[in-house]
């Protein structure tokens, strides 16, 4: 079959692309940049049967360009955390450039994951969910939607919440939202679902909440996390935590970010638990308990096999829209550090460091600076340095690097090209790229801040000492560690 893959860099479309692919399906992804595809993860053979496409889809003329031979298209497209106040009316309008494009297609079977929408009195996110049904519904193709609550994985936001939650904090002092009751289910079951029900004739225009065999308050899933980590912990819910109160209390302890923090905390409040199981007579699948999925995440964590994380959407950090023009670093109206060192060793070994920067190796120099740094930046609403990185060891354009976004990540050519996420009066750059000068192979270092207004002078000059600091011993150091 030929499949269309939306969000294929995200989080799930991660998961779903190669078992796609394994089947000997012919899978297209529709991506807004193609630089942000992951082609050094797969081999040549595989990527025979992918094809990649660049559209977006909140461009209605842009989807012209992208294939009408399409079998099955899977919808994995959605705002959760994305800080654009306007982002029920974005993701209406992409939803409905994308019936309208998929309408003229030989499409015969759509498939959207949604979230559980049981409540009467949904938040604003979850109703959203709920408009992008109704619109993917007036799709000539017939429509699938699996609707999941919380979704247990290696490098999903619910986890890394929950994680961050137990194991920093003995005891925790908590609000009420705590006893709601939710279905977690593991994200492999999530995977199964979702390529188990394609062109499944009985899943023809219908909605299947997805869950997994518990149903657990929040509360009794921190404690579940903590009896598989091995830890005690004592959870207190009180009643005078508001929500706005509740978001500040989760971005202050987590990797979170507000916009994410305020989207969850909205949502707890609803009840996510399915009404049925009718999925499982037509995707007959062994279903997971919390532990299980639990140790199933761990496993991957432990094996360094982390697929896909939440913390690399880009839509959170506001930056989407302009992805390809952040990927041109300016020339003017702009401050620059630039530093070289020529060195005489391997080149690869060079390499090796820049591509292990920042997350568990650190800033090979001053750390404590830049975890001071990220703790200034958590305190004014910022995403602060806690994200880390997917892997230790390689780096992928469009994933987040602690509260640095990778936009370039060239290790053929030894160029490495960051954007700053973190809150500032005005943008900023950090590069490094190898090259050859009179003879000499030199590792080049530049830091390029572009100010907005007077503000972002001053900030550029009380940072001045720092850089004079960390950046002359942090080159060094990359090509001599």
């Amino acid at each position: 079959m030929k499949i269309l893959l939306t969000g294929a860099t995200g989080y799930i479309g991660r998961r779903l692309l190669p078992v796609l692919v394994e089947e000997g399906h012919q899978v297209i992804c529709l991506l807004r940049d193609k630089r942000r595809f992951d082609w050094e993860d797969f081999s040549e053979e595989f990527l025979k049967n992918v094809s990649v496409v660049e559209a977006d889809l909140n461009d209605l003329g842009s989807l012209k360009k992208v294939t009408k031979d399409v079998d099955v298209a899977y919808y994995l497209v959605h705002s959760m955390s994305s800080s654009d106040p306007n982002f029920t009316d974005l993701e209406a309008k992409s939803a409905e450039n994308f019936v309208h494009y998929l309408n003229g297609t030989t499409c015969k079977h759509l498939i959207y994951l949604s979230g559980i929408v049981n409540d009467a009195d949904l938040s604003d996110h979850l109703l959203s969910r709920k408009n992008v049904e109704d619109i993917l519904g007036k799709a000539n193709a017939p429509l699938t939607v699996l609707r999941a609550a919380i979704i247990i994985g290696s490098g999903s936001a619910s986890f890394e919440i929950i994680r961050d939650l137990v194991e920093k904090l003995p005891m925790m002092i908590a609000p009420k939202w705590l006893n709601t009751r939710c279905q977690p289910i593991g994200i492999r079951n999530v995977v199964e679902y979702l390529n188990g029900i394609k062109m499944k004739p009985k899943a023809f225009d219908q909605t299947f909440d997805i869950g997994g065999t518990e149903i657990l308050t929040y509360k009794q899933m921190l404690m579940g996390f903590a009896k598989v980590r091995g830890l005690k912990r004592v959870v207190i819910t009180v009643p005078v935590l508001t929500p706005k109160l509740s978001s500040l209390w989760l971005l202050l302890v987590t990797s979170t970010t507000f916009s994410l923090a305020r989207s969850l905390v909205s949502s707890m409040k609803n009840e996510v638990v399915c009404r049925d199981n009718r999925i499982l007579e037509i995707v007959p699948i062994k279903l997971n308990d919390y532990s299980e999925a639990l140790q199933l995440a761990f496993d991957k964590i432990s094996q360094k096999n982390v697929v896909s994380t939440w913390k690399d959407s880009i839509s959170i950090y506001g930056i989407s829209n302009y992805f390809k023009e952040n990927m041109q670093v300016p020339s003017h109206g702009v401050f620059t550090d630039q530093r070289s060192e020529p060195f005489t060793r391997d080149r690869e070994e060079v390499i090796d460091n820049i591509w292990s920067i920042g997350g568990n190796r650190g800033w090979y120099f001053g750390n404590w600076m830049w975890n001071i740094r990220g703790s200034i930046d958590i305190l004014v609403g910022g995403v602060g340095i806690r994200r880390g990185r997917r892997s230790d060891t390689e780096l992928w354009a469009g994933e987040a690097l602690d509260f640095w976004r990778v936009l370039v990540a060239d290790r053929a050519n030894g160029r490495l090209l960051l954007y700053a996420e973190m809150k500032l009066p005005g943008e900023a750059w950090l590069e490094f790229k190898i090259k050859k000068e009179g003879g000499k192979t030199v590792l080049l270092q530049t830091a390029t801040f572009r100010p907005l207004g007077l503000w972002g002078r001053v900030y550029w000059y009380s940072v001045l000492p720092f850089h004079w600091l960390i950046f002359p011993k942090m080159i060094k150091n990359l090509v001599r560690s």
